[in-house]
């Protein structure tokens, strides 16, 4: 009698149960499955990559679940890389494009099949389909990638055998396939630097995509308010759990870890705990953002007044950070230096924390040392896509000190911050936090705000907030 364990426990297998269950089982193969709409993209992003790499083996995995605790999984999320060149999401897979003698490269997708219902893994294996859920077969991946799929179980086989060409693989998301391969670390380096650049400039369906998120993420901060007298009455995590609620109804998840920062939390850059009081009279800076089930995010900031009205010294922060936002925006369009937006909205607000006294000027002076920086903390914005701070390992000269092109996706996002325990600011001033951000496209004559569904200045902040009184 065998012996298989689930769960902590060792259960017995008798040759009845097995022989059970292998039988009786329906044919559920999939006939009917067209392409993915995103599937001609993928093809044509492969193709600008095999351009950068001729004669190269490249491997691109998608990545493998990571433990939360024990036995839990966290819920696997596959390398952006991998998923902008394949649009496929399963774990444990790989693309591989290998060198044609006559130039360019054949793509092939690498992928966990389906369990055989011939033997007793496919209910007795910890990630066995029938405890987990059914996958694809390798023919219906072919069909719905456009990709010739092979069982990834040979994988590290195959690639360890070789052809010969040089090969290059994404490291850091599939130990086995990093071991079958002998490659160069640097020029590994490369290969994922490219695959960055490739995503600076987005195709018409990952803008579509990126619009779901934005108006995905509207409505889930119109709950956000329409629910704040819940979270005056528990915590920060009521705006959290509101939030999540509308991201996993619509997409996929929340596109990073949410911030609810309420009060002097709103200080704080990446605050996450999210488990701190919301007051009336205070602020609320909350940076979400919904990811699509595609994996395209938003990332958008609002800075809302808890009781529904700013007072004078809310307003007079909040009027600062969004003419910053103003001057930034209007710095985004085709041939602009990337770092364009990013110093007209610091010189804004470095104009503004030397008008009010906290920095020493003249402004091009304070602006030259970067003085604001103990206020602002941050940059101004990044690029936006299947990351949220997207396209990180592009070359400098690529991405900050390149310039702007349509199709570029990126966040405006101007704050101040003043910490609760700052003695160079009057006390009253000490706990404020306020940012505003916007997700933005170029285009061919400037730009468009994707997240221009929520209100900006502090006037309309006011009125869309009264709509949800009483």
């Amino acid at each position: 009698m065998a012996k298989r364990r689930k769960n902590g426990l060792y259960h017995d297998i008798s040759e009845e149960l097995s022989a059970l269950m292998r039988t009786g089982w329906a044919d559920t193969e999939r006939h009917d499955l067209e392409p993915d709409e995103q599937a001609p993209y993928a093809a044509r992003r492969r193709a600008a990559l095999s351009a950068r790499f001729p004669g190269e083996r490249l491997v691109i995995p998608s990545g493998n679940l990571k433990t939360r605790s024990n036995d839990d999984m966290y819920p696997f999320r596959p390398y952006s890389g991998y998923v902008h060149m394949t649009g496929d999401q399963a774990r444990d897979g790989a693309l591989v494009l290998e060198p044609r003698a006559d130039g360019g490269h054949d793509a092939y997708c690498y992928q966990l099949p389906r369990d055989s219902r011939d033997d007793d893994e496919f209910w007795t294996g910890y990630h066995a389909e029938l405890w987990t859920g059914r996958r694809r077969s390798l023919a219906e991946s072919e069909r719905v990638l456009g990709l010739p799929c092979r069982d990834v179980r040979t994988a590290a086989r195959d690639l360890a055998a070789g052809s010969g060409a040089p090969t290059r693989i994404v490291r850091g998301h599939d130990p086995a396939l990093e071991a079958a391969v002998t490659t160069d670390e640097e020029r590994d380096a490369e290969l994922e630097t490219a695959l960055g650049e490739l995503r600076l400039v987005k195709d018409d369906w990952e803008i579509a995509e990126l619009r779901k998120a934005c108006d995905s993420t509207v409505r889930g901060f119109t709950d956000v308010v329409g629910e704040l007298s819940r979270a005056v009455a528990t915590s920060e995590r009521w705006i959290e759990g509101t939030f999540f609620r509308r991201a996993r109804l619509e997409g996929n998840s929340v596109g990073y870890g949410s911030i609810c920062a309420a009060g002097e939390h709103a200080t704080i850059m990446h605050w996450t705990d999210n488990d701190g009081p919301v007051r009336p009279g205070d602020l609320l800076l909350l940076d979400a953002g919904v990811e699509t089930r595609t994996l395209y995010t938003a990332d958008v900031t609002r800075t809302l007044p808890v009781s529904g009205t700013f007072t004078p010294l809310q307003r007079r922060v909040y009027e600062a950070v969004y003419e910053a936002q103003e001057a930034g925006m209007a710095a985004v369009e085709p041939g602009a230096p990337y770092r364009a937006f990013h110093e007209a909205a610091q010189r804004s607000l470095t104009a503004r924390l030397v008008e009010w006294g906290f920095i020493e000027g003249p402004v091009d002076r304070a602006y030259a040392l970067g003085l604001q920086r103990r206020f602002t903390m941050a940059g101004t914005g990044h690029m936006l896509g299947l990351d949220v701070h997207d396209c990180a390992t592009a070359r400098t000269e690529q991405y900050v000190d390149g310039v702007l092109e349509p199709g570029m996706v990126l966040t405006v996002e101007p704050g101040l911050y003043f910490q609760p325990d700052d003695l160079t600011v009057p006390a009253e001033w000490r706990g404020i936090g306020v940012r505003i951000e916007d997700d933005l496209l170029v285009t061919s004559d400037g730009h468009e705000n994707l997240s221009a569904g929520l209100p900006r200045t502090a006037d309309e902040v006011e009125a869309w907030m009264a709509r949800f009184a009483g």
